[in-house]
């Protein structure tokens, strides 16, 4: 009932906005951090929202992300935050005395210190399931264009080369190995079996028997996916334990005619050993949406590979899926100072 009440006041408060309605001045109650690089180009759209909450909002220069070392200087009397993928260490909550809330713009909350937030009473929100059809499409996107050998093609043709040397292959005579079945996991599963692929996954918690059997998918261990898949879709969260899932001798488990793809953490995978295995062959290909380090270094060694697509970490890309999440995260910002406001009163 709250969170409807609150979208209520959003969107009356957008409607003021669009026409042109007066407001007084009020003296701000609030400070709030906006440091999510997608949410900050559209301050202006909510800026009413802010005042009529006595939010004061503060938007640094973020380059994808922000250190720690720039949170300490940013935290400082700040009581909640809108961000991406900033380093929220223990350091930096301890720093932030008055903080009360980080509403990340988005799914994952990898980078923020969850265990630390709880003891300091910080509560950490999010918006699930955000990006789910985007990024499930970015995967089939990737399948399709090793499948069917499309971006090489086009290069030949354009460097006047006409060859048909290029072996495709339909999906329907390959198996998906997708190593995570949760929202996104399960929106690839549902694109692949349209495509009649044979799926099989693999997940640290137990899926219910009732999508597996609609969708055909067998659940095997880790190994014997990759042994067996033709494409490895890594859809899982970024935890210590799935830290470089994908590493030099994961890699060497795989067919040497498959392909790797990653649209969800970068960490996922070792990414030296992963252009040393499409460098020597051991596997045919990759894509990669994701990568350790953000933006990808120049110096990287997968900015040399043809056998390797990259793309700079957009695979949301969805004016309607980022509006969603504008709009959610503001919300899930508004509720928690919202009870703080109430303990005040």
């Amino acid at each position: 009932m709250r969170t409807m009440m609150l979208k209520r006041c959003v969107v009356l408060a957008l409607k003021k906005t669009e026409s042109g309605a007066s407001h007084k001045r009020v003296r701000m109650a609030w400070k709030v951090l906006i440091s999510a690089p997608y949410f900050q180009p559209v301050v202006e759209q909510f800026r009413r929202v802010f005042q009529e909450n006595q939010i004061e909002i503060v938007v640094p220069k973020v380059n994808e992300r922000l250190s720690e070392k720039e949170l300490l200087t940013l935290i400082d009397g700040i009581d909640g935050v809108i961000g991406g993928d900033d380093r929220f260490t223990e350091r930096v909550l301890k720093r932030a005395k008055r903080l009360k809330v980080i509403s990340k713009w988005g799914t994952g909350i990898d980078s923020i210190d969850e265990a630390a937030a709880k003891r300091l009473g910080i509560a950490v929100r999010n918006t699930p399931n955000a990006f789910t059809d985007p990024v499930s499409d970015s995967v089939l996107g990737y399948m399709l264009c090793f499948a069917r050998q499309l971006p090489w093609m086009d290069r030949d043709v354009k460097s006047r080369r006409w060859s048909k040397k290029r072996a495709g292959v339909s999906l329907k005579e390959t198996t998906l190995g997708v190593i995570g079945l949760g929202n996104v996991g399960k929106a690839v599963v549902r694109r692949a079996s349209s495509f009649g692929m044979r799926i099989v996954g693999t997940d640290v918690v137990e899926i219910q028997s009732e999508f597996l059997d609609e969708y055909d998918v067998e659940i095997l261990d880790k190994q014997t996916l990759l042994s067996t898949s033709d494409f490895v879709s890594l859809n899982c969260t970024l935890t210590p334990v799935s830290h470089h899932i994908i590493d030099a001798a994961a890699l060497s488990m795989m067919k040497p005619t498959a392909y790797l793809v990653n649209t969800a953490r970068g960490p996922l995978v070792d990414e030296d050993a992963l252009a040393s295995a499409l460098e020597c062959g051991i596997i045919a290909g990759a894509a990669l949406d994701v990568f350790e380090v953000e933006p990808l270094p120049l110096s990287s060694k997968l900015r040399e590979l043809d056998n390797c697509m990259l793309a700079p970490h957009n695979s949301n890309s969805s004016p309607e899926a980022w509006q969603r999440v504008h709009e959610s995260t503001l919300e899930n910002l508004l509720e928690v100072l919202g009870q703080h406001r109430e303990e005040m009163a």
